[in-house]
């Protein structure tokens, strides 16, 4: 009897397991209709649940009137140069697919549509404005300043899917973000610009709607007092009230290589698209000393973990890894290169020679 129920139990765990891979192996049914959203992009996108009214500890700041305190006598200008054309890395599908293969891509690509929103969905319902909402509890949070991340992130995903009526009902909402407070005693400059900037740009790139652009400057403009220091390095956690009320500042001694080599290409595009040299400056004088310390750390090729930032001085560290807290700067210095590929090679420095980036600079030159 027992053996008995063993087998059972056997014969059980092998159907379900047959079901599964039957599940995730065969091909797709096809959608019968317009998937669960469309009616929605047809019509006005659903309310949004406002965030309430909060009361500021300060007055908010004009970054764009607050005055620079270290200022730079001689902005390193944009670079210029004959246009170069990087080798397509992009797979060349076959023109005719096989129409099982191309059912399966374009369900998938359906469920993936789906389940963003449906993300999206709870997100404007019940975190509208927040940073983030907790998928489990509901709850919102407010670690990257209160301005909204998640929306600011979304923005470019929404335009390549589709949603362009909820894209542009989103954008009036983004236009009343205010950068200039924040409830926040630190900022982290490095999550500002990959999710605030960078998420505005890419949004502008698709689009080219100018409202965005606007927005995009108004984050540049706040970073930008984050370079206001002795030796225009950086402050990666910032003091961001300090800063507004004109204190003076100094980098700090141990900053993470991630979040002071990972700002260029954010900055350099601001640049390129408003035709204000200074983001670029701020940006290359960081850049610069990463090329000419690069072969004086303790792992030639490499930067350390942690860098001193006070003293500009990349080589101290004895930590190195490719890995989180570092993994960014290694490859901006890619997506720099390729950024400004339509310009000039030497955009990025005289010659870069990061070892992990040699095989890449060699191959494309």
């Amino acid at each position: 009897m027992a053996l008995l129920r063993r087998y059972s139990l056997y014969s059980v765990v092998a159907v379900l397991l047959i079901y599964m891979l039957y599940s995730l192996s065969f091909p797709y049914e096809a959608f019968e209709g317009p998937g669960p959203y469309a009616a929605q992009s047809k019509t006005k996108p659903k309310p949004k649940k406002g965030r309430p009214q909060r009361e500021q500890a300060y007055k908010s700041f004009d970054w764009a009137k607050v005055p620079i305190k270290n200022k730079v006598e001689s902005l390193i200008p944009m670079p210029t140069g004959d246009a170069h054309r990087l080798p397509k890395i992009q797979f060349d599908f076959p023109k005719e697919e096989d129409a099982t293969a191309k059912n399966i891509r374009e369900t998938r690509r359906e469920e993936v549509k789906k389940q963003f929103f449906k993300c999206w969905h709870s997100y404007r319902s019940f975190a509208w404005m927040h940073d983030e909402i907790r998928p489990i509890s509901g709850e919102v949070t407010d670690h990257f300043g209160g301005w909204a991340a998640t929306l600011i992130d979304a923005l470019d995903t929404l335009w390549i899917m589709g949603f362009e009526e909820e894209f542009h009902s989103a954008i009036e909402d983004v236009e009343a973000i205010d950068f200039g407070y924040t409830d926040l005693d630190m900022v982290n400059v490095f999550e500002t610009n990959i999710r605030h900037l960078g998420g505005l740009l890419a949004a502008f790139e698709l689009s080219r709607d100018d409202r965005l652009l606007a927005k995009a400057k108004e984050v540049g403009e706040m970073l930008y007092h984050a370079f206001d220091t002795p030796n225009r390095m950086p402050i990666t956690r910032w003091n961001f009230r300090a800063a507004g009320e004109g204190k003076p500042q100094v980098a700090d001694e141990q900053v993470l290589l991630a979040e002071i080599g990972s700002l260029t290409m954010e900055f350099t595009r601001l640049s390129q698209v408003t035709g204000d040299p200074k983001y670029y400056d701020a940006v290359t004088r960081v850049t610069r000393l990463l090329e000419e310390q690069q072969e004086k750390t303790k792992l030639p090729g490499m930067w350390p973990l942690v860098v001193n930032a006070r003293k500009a001085d990349f080589t101290e560290d004895n930590s190195f890894t490719l890995n989180s807290m570092a993994d960014s700067t290694y490859e901006y210095v890619i997506s720099m290169y390729e950024l400004h590929v339509r310009q000039t090679l030497t955009s990025l420095g005289t010659s870069p020679r990061c070892t992990l980036c040699w095989a890449v600079w060699t191959r494309f030159t």
